[in-house]
């Protein structure tokens, strides 16, 4: 519970200190130098930079190309050079579902310098290919790196009118946080709640079918899946990209029982989604959710004013200040 001022203060200071949130602050000063190249592109770029992907229009095609890529923390592969392989393609996939796309192929970037742990990661990849279902198909390797290091980009289609993006949210819309909460802590990597590798290939999956339905059916008005900065983390930067702000109540998020509030908002799940609706779609959003056996709750909802506000009942504080604060930051 969280219910006094002193309690809600704390958990304010435990998420802007998070360093799954702090680390994203670089991104904008990279990326604001990237989008400069924009122009350049011989493709009609719908989204880029602030997207989980970028979002690319294909020529006499219904469909748009998916494209995302992500390096995997050092820490994780330090810990279990294993799940971060099968992780590498964990994380990229769920960037292609949270546009309500489907993953089609990958490709690596590995830095390796010995064979035990490189032979840990590769049956990581291996792992992860077979139970997300999508084909590693070429990539890059470094034999002699001095640091491990994994790096993975994928390709998706989604069709053009099924599409969610991240900085669609509404001012009124609900706020659901969606959690599969059938899972455990990883043992060497405490951030990681493993939602994966004790189902089969057609349960995980089967989890993806709830956010194509929803995207099918256009319930959503914005979605990102939960990633490092955890559940409020990335809603606040789904937030910031929206030029909105929200107000939720954290008890409401789908949490297991007997796991710390403090703990749980810094979790990366194995299924995750952060996501907004107008409020006539919100509830057909949870029971598609539930139907797939995914926890979901309507947490709160989209505001006009540039904050995110966290509390319970009438006690709420802000996390962030979008006019001052910056999260990843908009190019």
């Amino acid at each position: 519970m969280v219910s006094t001022t002193g309690e809600l203060t704390t958990l304010v200071n435990e998420i802007r200190n998070f360093i799954g949130v702090v680390r994203k602050k670089p991104i904008v000063h990279v990326t604001s130098k990237l989008a400069r190249t924009l122009k350049l592109s011989r493709v009609k770029v719908l989204k880029s930079f602030g997207e989980d992907c970028a979002i690319i229009e294909l020529t006499n095609s219904d469909e748009l190309l998916l494209f995302a890529a992500d390096g995997i923390w050092y820490k994780l592969v330090e810990a279990d050079p294993y799940f971060a392989g099968y992780c590498s393609v964990l994380v990229n996939v769920n960037d292609i579902v949270a546009k309500g796309g489907r993953p089609l192929v990958l490709v690596d970037i590995l830095g390796l310098s010995g064979q035990e742990k490189r032979d840990e990661i590769v049956a990581g990849i291996v792992d992860g290919c077979k139970k997300f279902g999508v084909a590693c198909v070429s990539g890059h390797l470094h034999p002699d790196s001095p640091v491990l290091s994994i790096s993975v980009a994928i390709l998706g289609l989604v069709h053009k009118n099924h599409v969610i993006f991240s900085d669609t949210a509404k001012i009124g819309d609900s706020i659901i946080i969606a959690i599969d909460l059938d899972g455990t802590f990883h043992p060497k990597f405490k951030l990681a709640w493993d939602t994966t590798s004790h189902k089969s290939p057609k349960k995980v999956q089967e989890k993806f079918e709830a956010i194509f339905r929803i995207a099918e059916e256009k319930l959503a008005t914005a979605c990102k899946d939960i990633s490092n900065p955890g559940s409020i983390g990335t809603l606040a930067m789904l937030l910031e990209t929206s030029n909105v702000g929200g107000k939720i109540d954290v008890e409401k998020i789908p949490k297991p029982e007997n796991i710390d509030i403090l703990k749980w908002i810094k979790v990366y799940p194995g299924f995750g989604i952060v996501l907004t609706s107008n409020k006539d779609s919100s509830k057909k959003c949870l029971k598609i959710f539930e139907d797939h056996g995914i926890s979901a709750s309507i947490v709160g909802e989209v505001i006009s004013e540039k904050q995110l506000l966290v509390g319970n009942k009438n006690k709420y504080i802000s996390v962030f200040d979008f006019s001052k604060d910056k999260i990843s930051g908009k190019p």
